[in-house]
């Protein structure tokens, strides 16, 4: 079956590259349900607003009430009825997407529901801001705007393989309309989370109508390595895990609802993690004490095969259920990691192995006529970022983000820092534009690049760029006694 995308390939970028936070109304404006519709409608006319959201104690969202419910109010039942409390007259349940979403996730979410305001809330589901259609309409991009909101509806796997599906022509469109690279990559892993979300809501009904019932201990989860960066492309696989807020007599409905999540991505494109990288295996299914006890071994003991677990683990993001479960463990692993000892030996020297494929007189080698751009740049500059990010115990999990932060610390001087995330931007330019061209031909995806899809000063730029990694690795692997 071919897949329509045309429409995904006429569209504004800018829902695609920014945040709902930057352009929601924020602080939210609330107002307790116990109030009236004439308080409601006061407090709208001073303000100059359209909306107003009715909340709880703890500013979580209860309903909304619009310039609209006021005038229904007054229609059917007159003056007496703006007496009425807000509690029976709001939209309720409300319609929220959080802070950290991208702007095209609204709009879709808008356009299937059919309302005009959605409530902003944090990670915790507190109020924070609103969002309205009035606000959004020079952000329209046609039916394109729907794909987030696809997946937040997809009733089952084959529903998610669509929507996956559209993600190169998506990119590629990003791409002909000059959105930078980095960008692409955080809108290719925002449709990785989301399809993750939605793997694990979609498991977690079926169970309830299987008669497992609810979580028996609040539980979340997590999204790693690439994904949790927002670094991902069209070639990433499973990399999951649990934490769960409770005793091992939780674990079993856990493990059962791992295998369920793993297996709904499986067949909605997203391969099962050949090195087993996935919540369905029990080392990734922990309670949050049993998190923060691995994390401590390997801060004491790590080995050397505990490398690429832990290179995958740190990056962690939250996707479902209790988020904030994975706070303490972010502190935790933060707090441990900043401190000397072998842990960070052990990741500077992972890193420092990675050395960019360069031969004599500084041609770039290639087998079979390409070379693994991961493996030859990528992770020797997000794992060296890494290391220094832990070291100085910043909390960021994008590699821009840790330069940015590193530079503004004084840990790198800002030519540096800009220096690094603009090759790396180029990096992943390069794997986005060979692995579109190799979807166009049909080809199996990989990390590896065709030296031919580059112009003359591009393979000059990409010889500087491998040879500043190869000094950073000198770097890495010279400087293990200071980390």
């Amino acid at each position: 079956m071919k897949l329509d995308t045309s429409s995904l390939e006429r569209i504004d970028s800018f829902p695609y590259r920014h945040k709902v936070a930057e352009v929601m109304s924020a602080p939210a404006v609330t107002i307790p349900p116990q109030a009236t519709l004439v308080e409601a409608a006061r407090v709208m006319a001073e303000k100059g607003i359209s909306s107003i959201m009715v909340t709880a104690s703890d500013d979580l969202p209860l309903g909304i009430v619009t310039e609209r419910d006021v005038l229904r109010a007054v229609a059917q039942t007159g003056s007496i009825g703006m007496h009425q409390p807000l509690s029976a007259v709001m939209s309720s349940p409300v319609a929220t997407v959080k802070e950290e979403a991208l702007i095209f996730v609204a709009l879709g979410r808008m356009d299937r529901l059919k309302i005009r305001h959605l409530a902003v809330v944090d990670r915790q589901g507190r109020a924070v801001g609103m969002v309205s259609a009035r606000s959004l309409l020079k952000l329209r991009a046609g039916s394109a705007l729907a794909l987030g909101d696809e997946i937040a509806s997809a009733p089952d796997a084959q529903a998610l393989a669509l929507a996956h599906a559209k993600v190169p022509s998506l990119a590629k469109a990003l791409l002909e309309e000059g959105v930078e690279p980095t960008g692409i990559a955080n809108v290719v892993s925002t449709v990785l989370r989301d399809i993750t979300a939605r793997a694990a809501e979609l498991a977690e009904l079926a169970m309830a109508d299987d008669g497992w019932g609810g979580p028996p201990a609040p539980g979340c989860l997590l999204i790693l390595g690439s994904g949790g960066r927002g670094e991902s492309l069209f070639k990433a696989d499973q990399d999951n895990a649990i934490i769960y807020d409770g005793g091992p007599d939780a674990d079993p409905w856990y493990a059962e609802i791992s295998r369920r999540i793993c297996e709904t991505l499986d067949e909605a494109g997203v391969p099962k993690c050949k090195g087993g990288v996935m919540c369905v295996n029990a080392q990734w299914r922990r309670s949050a004490d049993g998190w923060k006890a691995e994390i401590d071994r390997w801060m004491r003991e790590a080995k050397g095969e505990d490398v690429l677990n832990i290179d995958i683990f740190i990056d962690f993001k939250p996707v479902y259920g209790t988020q904030s479960l994975a706070d303490p463990i972010r502190s935790h692993l933060l707090e441990k990691a900043g401190k000397p000892g072998p842990f960070l030996h052990l990741l500077a020297s992972s890193a420092a192995q990675m050395r960019p494929p360069l031969g004599l007189f500084g041609r770039i080698k290639t087998q079979e006529g390409r070379f693994d751009i991961k493996l030859s740049g990528l992770l020797l500059l997000v794992g060296a970022v890494r290391v220094l990010a832990l070291k100085h115990r910043i909390d960021a999990q994008s590699t821009r983000e840790r330069l940015a932060l590193l530079a503004k610390g004084g840990h790198m001087s800002d030519e540096e820092a800009n220096a690094f995330s603009r090759l790396h931007d180029f990096m992943i330019g390069l794997q986005i534009r060979q692995q579109l061209a190799d979807i166009k031909n049909g080809l199996e995806l990989s990390n590896r690049v065709d030296p031919k899809i580059m112009s003359r000063a591009e393979r000059s730029y990409l010889k500087d760029g491998f040879t500043r990694l190869n000094a950073l690795a000198w770097v890495m692997q010279n400087a293990l006694s200071t980390v």
